[in-house]
């Protein structure tokens, strides 16, 4: 698998199981850059969505993709503390044009003192329906649901303190 160069600006698209295009996210600049992980930083950037609405993030982030592992992990840093937006879906994959994965619905939103929620079952179970998930994927998503909450209470990976600031200080080099 080809990856982005450390330093690039690369576009992050997240799609849907029937293939359709969901959310794009302009302009993200990468830190690390491997087959197995990236991490990126992004800060008031363009999101187009699906529907055709665009928005503008409202702080620094830094993204955490895996190759492994069924959800990505982006780090929000603002004024009262550090909270975390977890997208349940595919490994990503990545070519020329952008890094790229399936976004499956349910996200959890992970709060300052590491308590945590989990969001969009009802989507999940309404695109289930719609898109025709094979049985499979909810068995990944209870599995990568549960990973996710090990990490964060582990305080593992981009959960590890110290984590988000280390590479949005990286993140401010390139800007």
């Amino acid at each position: 698998m080809n990856f982005p160069v450390v330093g690039s600006n690369i576009e992050v698209q997240s799609y849907k199981h029937n293939g359709t295009l969901h959310r794009v996210w302009e302009e993200t600049i990468i830190l690390k850059g491997t087959s197995q992980e990236i991490i990126g930083g992004n800060d008031r950037i363009l999101v187009h969505e699906s529907d055709g609405r665009s928005w503008r993030t409202r702080e620094p982030a830094i993204c955490y993709f895996s190759a492994n592992h069924w959800f990505n992990v982006i780090g929000m840093i603002r004024d009262d503390g550090m909270y975390y937006y977890c997208n349940l879906g595919t490994p990503f994959t990545y070519d020329e044009e952008a890094l790229k994965y399936i976004d499956y619905d349910l996200d959890i939103k992970v709060f300052p003192d590491m308590t945590f929620k989990l969001l969009d079952e009802d989507e999940f179970r309404m695109h289930k329906r719609q898109m025709n998930y094979p049985p499979e994927i909810e068995v990944i998503m209870k599995k990568a649901v549960d990973e996710l909450i090990s990490w964060v209470g582990q305080q593992k990976g981009p959960f590890e303190p110290g984590f988000i600031e280390y590479w949005y200080e990286r993140f401010l080099h390139y800007r």
